[in-house]
């Protein structure tokens, strides 16, 4: 079993940056991909960014250019740097791991891809 911690989250203005860490425990070893998805009130869970062992990332459309996805495998920690905060962006942001190799990118988007969830933590962007 793994289990996923998540810091970070917070209080921002717009146009702020946070930094979201996850860090992993247990059968790490096993963790080929680790990801972000985001929850906001009334909508489905998305797709944020995700990253592979080797460092490969992919990042949802909404979030390019202004979050970045990193991870340290000595620590068995991902992060998530988000700049230019927007309104928009207030959601729970959820860390997740996926067992899965071999897949192309898209796979990754979805929800039912990943293995493994934290417990969220809370990101809220206002004036």
């Amino acid at each position: 079993q793994v289990q996923l911690v998540e810091s970070g989250g917070g209080l921002v203005q717009p146009g702020g940056s946070l930094r979201l860490s996850c860090a992993a425990s247990g059968r790490t070893f096993m963790l080929p991909f680790m990801g972000w998805f985001r929850q906001a009130p009334e909508k489905e869970r998305e797709f944020v960014a995700a990253i592979s062992w080797n460092g490969g990332t992919y990042h949802a459309d909404s979030v390019k250019g202004r979050f970045t996805i990193s991870r340290d495998n000595a620590k068995n920690t991902v992060y998530l740097q988000m700049n230019n905060l927007k309104p928009e962006d207030t959601a729970t942001y959820y860390c997740t791991a996926s067992n899965r190799r071999g897949y192309s990118s898209t796979y990754y988007f979805q929800r039912t891809s990943w293995d493994y969830w934290g417990q969220g933590t809370q990101v809220v962007v206002s004036s």
